[in-house]
C-alpha cells in the first residue's frame, strides 16, 4: 500500500480526534509494512500552554479565549514534529490546518515527501451540535476553551478562518475531498470514511 496523507477538518467537537484514531488503527492493521504518523496539533498546543515562558503565556490567553492562534505557531509545531518523527509512512493530520495561509504552507509538504493527492476528510457538524458536544466536554474536563463564552467566539473564528480553508480544499484538484456527515454514531461515520477511502 502506497503511503497516503489524510487531513481531518471540521468544527470544534466534530469528532476529528476520534476518527483520526480509528483510521490510524485501521491503517496499522491493513499495512504492516508502513508506519502511521498521526499529528494532533491540539494536544501539542495544550503541552505548549502548560509552560511558563512568555510565548506559552501569550498562547494560553489566545486558546482560553476561543480564538485561533497566529498561523506561525501551528506551522512551527507541526513542522518541527514532522521533521523529527515522520519516517515515510502514512500521515494523519488531526485538526491541522485551520487558517488558509497555514493550509497553503502545509500543501508544500506533500510533494516533498511524495504524498500525492492527500485526502481531506471534512466532518460536517452544525454549530448547535458542536456546542452541545463541547458543553458536555466542558462539564467533564473543565477545559477553558470549551466554556460557553469561548464556544461562541469559536463559532465566529470558524466562520472567519476555517470555512474559507474548507472551501479552498473543496475546490482544489490537488486534494481528494470527502464530505462526511458527522452527526451520526461514531462507528457509522468510521465505516463511511473507510468505504469512501477504498479501504473496506
Amino acid at each position: 500500500m502506497t503511503p497516503q496523507a489524510f487531513i481531518f477538518m471540521g468544527r470544534y467537537g466534530a469528532g476529528k480526534g476520534t476518527q483520526a484514531l480509528l483510521l490510524e488503527a485501521l491503517l496499522a492493521r491493513l499495512d504492516s509494512s508502513h508506519s502511521v504518523f498521526r499529528l494532533e496539533t491540539g494536544a501539542e498546543f495544550r503541552k505548549l500552554i502548560e509552560g511558563t515562558g512568555y510565548t506559552a503565556r501569550l498562547a494560553k490567553k489566545v486558546v482560553d479565549s476561543g480564538e485561533l492562534t497566529p498561523a506561525f505557531m501551528p506551522i512551527y509545531i507541526w513542522g518541527k514534529l514532522f521533521f523529527e518523527r515522520y519516517d515515510g509512512g502514512h500521515a494523519i493530520f488531526d485538526g491541522t490546518p485551520r487558517k488558509l495561509d497555514e493550509a497553503k504552507v502545509l500543501g508544500s509538504l506533500f510533494p516533498f515527501y511524495g504524498l500525492e493527492k492527500p485526502w481531506l476528510i471534512y466532518l460536517d457538524v452544525d454549530h448547535e451540535e458542536s456546542k452541545r458536544r463541547l458543553t458536555i466536554r466542558h462539564a467533564e474536563h473543565g477545559r477553558k476553551d470549551d466554556h460557553p463564552d469561548a464556544v461562541e467566539r469559536r463559532k465566529a473564528a470558524y466562520a472567519a478562518d476555517i470555512e474559507p480553508t474548507i472551501a479552498w480544499y473543496r475546490d482544489n484538484p490537488g486534494y481528494r475531498f470527502l464530505d462526511i456527515d458527522g452527526e451520526r454514531p461514531i462507528q457509522d461515520i468510521h465505516a463511511d470514511i473507510v468505504k469512501r477511502l477504498g479501504l473496506a
